[in-house]
């Protein structure tokens, strides 16, 4: 025990103690300059042309704000507190706030979870991605380009972020077969970015991919009765995803050119690994004809029947077979993205009804005004770079009431505006917290940050071009004109 003592000495703080203390409460210090400067504006009197409701809305959105890109509380607690604060303060009626829990979106994003949870939990996922390598990927470039294509279409149906859970180990197996030394190799870099950038990508195709797609949806829907058939957003997504996956592919080479001639020694460790699983089983076979006849239905029956009443109904199907137990789904949900969605279109809500959104716009966006081009360049652009530093979830929470604000004051339609907060908001490539697909990547230790975010700028720049490509040029021929 006293050599022990000996090897690990005790650290003894010199500084006074008044520095300690600051030093090992500063959080609590914030938080409590934060309560005291929401209570005097909360005691201030609303500016002209904003009613009381309306202001008192508008700094519970700041506060709000706050707490999303600071981190101080959970998001899901912020949107949670948020939903609490609206009747307390007399912004909306209790009765009518908590009613917005119930939205469509929320039971939507609560199917699609339960999906990709029986996706990964039956193998299904796993068994397709190995199928996949092995069968495509018998060059360097054919194997990352299959990696990084299977990567984006994976995350068409199910969430990003779980599609690049499932495919690092697939990859750093490959990695291993292949003896690739870690922050040397480039082949090794072009692998793991192939797989954030595919799920980033292929991430905003539907609504599917990520929170903010439904999460948008739900508050378009709420604020002005619109709404988006699957097959309409995901064919305003696709004339941006579609060339970005050319495009894409073609920067990672440029970046990270591969530095082997051979991966033949992966494949025969992918067939070996596909041997091992044996024949596809019952519960895997099920999950595949489940999750495509839910696809279909979305397509062919999603505006008269809804999108989570589809979704509610295949999760069905699977607990009556026992594909997936409730168990085993609450490993994979994420609950407080859920827990946000009611908080988040309930904040959103009340802005918009008590004239908050619309008196905002008025005095930031007004200069836009003129030109619907120039409002949703700038809001777009917004959208992308907040995406790098906070949730994608919390970026649109944060610019939907700005931006139907901005649409209805200038006359444009909702659902482009819509398209133009959410879509932006998933492309996030240049920073490891911008999005876990990312982090993942970073995770392997093949990847310097700088590797991440000088690519990273440049398909952020060409992504962002490509989407105001579409906004002009194609995007009208689709009836979704500015």
């Amino acid at each position: 025990m006293g050599q022990e003592l000996f090897e690990k000495p005790l650290k003894i703080d010199n500084r006074p103690l008044w520095l300690i203390v600051l030093d090992r409460t500063a959080r609590y210090q914030v938080i409590a300059g934060f309560l005291i400067i929401c209570l005097v504006l909360f005691r201030l009197s609303p500016p002209a042309g904003l009613t009381v409701a309306g202001y008192h809305a508008l700094v519970l959105f700041g506060a709000a704000i706050f707490l999303w890109v600071s981190g101080l509380l959970p998001i899901a607690v912020t949107a949670l507190l948020s939903m609490v604060m609206l009747p307390l303060l007399g912004i909306m009626e209790a009765k009518k706030t908590y009613s917005l829990f119930g939205n469509e979106a929320v039971f939507f994003i609560l199917g699609a979870f339960i999906l990709a949870a029986a996706m990964t939990g039956t193998g299904l996922s796993a068994r397709l991605a190995r199928a996949m390598l092995a069968r495509f990927g018998k060059t360097p470039t054919r194997l990352a380009l299959t990696v990084f294509l299977l990567s984006a279409l994976l995350s068409f149906v199910m969430s990003e972020h779980a599609v690049a859970a499932m495919m690092f180990p697939v990859v750093a197996e490959i990695a291993t077969a292949l003896r690739l030394e870690k922050g040397e190799s480039n082949y090794g870099r072009l692998l793991f970015m192939s797989i954030a950038w595919g799920c980033i990508i292929g991430g905003i195709a539907t609504f599917l991919g990520g929170a903010r797609a439904p999460l948008a949806a739900g508050m378009l829907r709420e604020n002005t009765g619109l709404s988006f058939s699957f097959l309409e957003w995901t064919t305003a997504a696709c004339m941006i995803v579609l060339p970005l996956l050319f495009i894409g592919f073609l920067i990672l080479v440029r970046f990270f050119p591969p530095d082997l001639s051979s991966v033949e020694d992966g494949l025969k460790f992918l067939n070996r690994k596909r041997l091992d699983t044996g024949r596809i089983g019952f519960d895997e076979l099920l999950t595949a004809v489940v999750m495509v006849a839910t696809i279909v239905c979305w397509i062919s029956f999603g505006e008269r029947a809804g999108l989570a009443a589809i979704a509610l109904l295949g999760t069905a199907v699977l607990f009556t077979f026992r594909v997936v137990s409730w168990e085993k789904i609450e490993e994979y949900v994420n609950w407080g993205i859920i827990l946000m969605y009611g908080g988040s279109i309930a904040l959103a809500t009340a802005l918009e009804k008590t004239g908050a959104a619309l008196w905002l716009v008025g005095k930031g966006l007004d200069s836009f005004s003129h030109s619907p081009l120039a409002a949703i360049a700038v809001i777009s652009m917004v959208s992308i770079i907040l995406t790098e530093c906070i949730s994608h979830a919390a970026v649109v929470a944060i610019l939907m009431p700005i931006g139907m604000g901005l649409a209805k004051s200038i006359g444009m339609d909702p659902k482009v505006m819509t398209l133009s907060i959410a879509l932006p908001a998933g492309l996030a490539y240049c920073l490891p917290m911008g999005t876990p697909a990312t982090a993942i990547a970073y995770a392997s230790g093949y990847l310097k940050s700088r590797d991440i975010i000088v690519s990273g700028v440049v398909i952020m720049i060409i992504s962002w071009l490509l989407f105001l490509g579409s906004v002009v040029f194609v995007w009208p021929l689709l009836g979704l004109k500015i």
